[in-house]
């Protein structure tokens, strides 16, 4: 069969690939995207999207708890798992559904297939139906991520989850332990606590998302405390003991030099990730790959001509809004523009944990180490009337200026809705704003965004409502 020719063949259909394939649409190259498994990738069918889903699900379930505090009246609140997750499926089954459209829409081929990059330029699918082949000046590669797997912590579906397992948790655990406190596994610890799991975390760090400035982190660890998880720093799970006949896990927990005995129903592992590089034909081209992950230059370039690596495979933050973005960029260069790199530190993470933790830029220590003499400002919800009307008081916004220039070096949240608060400080970066401008900005009242402002004002002495 003669081998199909574009301008652009992308592999893997996820927030990185799709949007490549859309922009270079959009800028008039032929594309061809080729997908294994699921059009919108992890995130719209196993990551972001479905989490979000159950975590308002537990969120609201929290809220029926607190009916009284609203002067409202709810009787014995209850929840359906088997529909709570049925829900999550649904609205990651639209999404994934408004992908295929997006790529009719955008006369953009798409081939179901597993992808090998048999020589520079062109690509083997093996399809149910045989094999297909591709051929492209440009190939872009966004196969994006797995769960990574511990020996003698895998996941086996039963009595070990990976995420996949928990998105599609056939009982609620009675006894859960979480190991790692990333994102992803503080993310499942909230929702399976609130919904009435005795949940442990253990994390190898000095603290519970690592990521994260360490104030925030530590107020988060208050909270969670405080919902009755148990919180293991500093920790490690050398190894589980599975008993499938009696449904228990027994962990052997490494904690201050003691290993500690715990038994559980449930753990999920939630460890890292590990990028998909395997069986593409990378090393045959030269490709390098450092720990999983495809090396690339700050334009995602791989070294090899005509070849592009994005999202996931190409390194941290492992993040799906990073990823779009490096397809936008990756896309526009391809087309022949000259588009700005992408700036890792100029990226949101964000946890949709409860209370909610976002931030974007450096962390206090960073900014220091980094050199810098800083000016940091901090305001807490209990000082915002939206919060108290929301009956959300608990939680914190940190800035972190450069005293010498002004620019705002770092923000950090946690508290309700400070994933959405968030872009506010992402913008500001991406202007290059200075505190002079953030004070000289007028915020709406009553909203949480106010407190960005008594934060900036705080850094500089200036704090009005504190």
């Amino acid at each position: 069969m003669a081998a199909q020719n574009f301008d652009v063949i992308v592999i893997g259909a996820g927030p990185g690939g799709y949007v490549a394939a859309i922009r270079a649409a959009q800028l008039g190259q032929k594309v061809v995207i080729v997908e294994r498994e699921n059009l919108g990738g992890i995130c719209l069918n196993w990551g972001c999207i479905p989490t979000k889903a159950l975590l308002r699900s537990s969120e609201v379930f929290h809220l029926m708890h607190r009916a009284k505090e609203f002067g409202l009246s709810v009787e014995k609140p209850d929840f359906d798992l088997t529909a709570v997750v049925a829900r999550s499926r649904k609205v990651a089954g639209q999404l994934s559904g408004g992908i295929g459209h997006l790529m009719k829409k955008n006369k953009i081929s798409v081939v179901m297939g597993e992808a090998k990059i048999t020589a520079k330029g062109k690509v083997s699918v093996k399809t149910e139906k045989g094999s297909e082949e591709l051929t492209a000046k440009n190939i872009v590669l966004a196969t994006g991520a797995r769960a990574r797997n511990l020996p003698g912590l895998e996941a086996d579906g039963d009595l070990v989850w990976a995420y996949r397992d928990a998105l599609q948790a056939k009982r609620m655990p009675k006894d859960l332990l979480v190991i790692g406190s990333g994102a992803i596994g503080i993310e499942f610890a909230s929702f399976f606590n609130t919904m009435g799991s005795n949940t442990t975390v253990v994390e190898v760090m000095d603290r519970i998302l690592p990521v994260e400035d360490a104030e925030i982190s530590a107020f988060a660890k208050k909270q969670f405390v405080k919902q009755g998880m148990t919180i293991m720093e500093k920790a490690i799970v050398k190894q589980l003991d599975r008993d499938p006949k009696a449904g228990k896990v027994t962990a052997h927990i490494e904690v201050g030099g003691k290993i500690e005995k715990k038994v559980f129903d449930t753990v999920i592992s939630a460890v890292g990730i590990v990028g998909n590089v395997e069986n593409l034909g990378l090393e045959e081209l030269g490709v390098k790959i450092d720990r999983t992950h495809v090396v690339t230059d700050e334009y995602c370039r791989t070294g090899v001509e005509g070849l592009y690596a994005i999202g996931d495979i190409a390194g941290a933050p492992w993040l799906a809004h990073k990823a779009s973005h490096e397809g936008v960029m990756v896309a526009e260069l391809i087309a022949g523009g000259h588009p700005h790199a992408v700036k890792p530190e100029s990226i949101a993470g964000c946890t949709y944990c409860y209370p909610q933790v976002a931030s974007v830029g450096y962390t206090e220590a960073k900014a220091k180490e980094l050199g810098f003499d800083v000016k940091v400002g901090k305001f807490p919800f209990i000082g915002n009337g939206k919060a108290i009307a929301l009956g959300e008081p608990e939680g914190m916004i940190k800035t972190v200026f450069d005293a010498k220039t002004g620019e705002l070096l770092g923000a950090h949240m946690v508290g309700a809705e400070v994933t959405e608060l968030i872009q506010g400080y992402v913008i500001g970066r991406q202007l290059e704003t200075t505190e002079e401008d953030l004070m000289n900005t007028v915020f709406p009242h009553p909203t949480l965004s106010e407190m960005m402002h008594e934060s900036v004002l705080d850094a500089y002495g200036r704090v009005i409502h504190m």
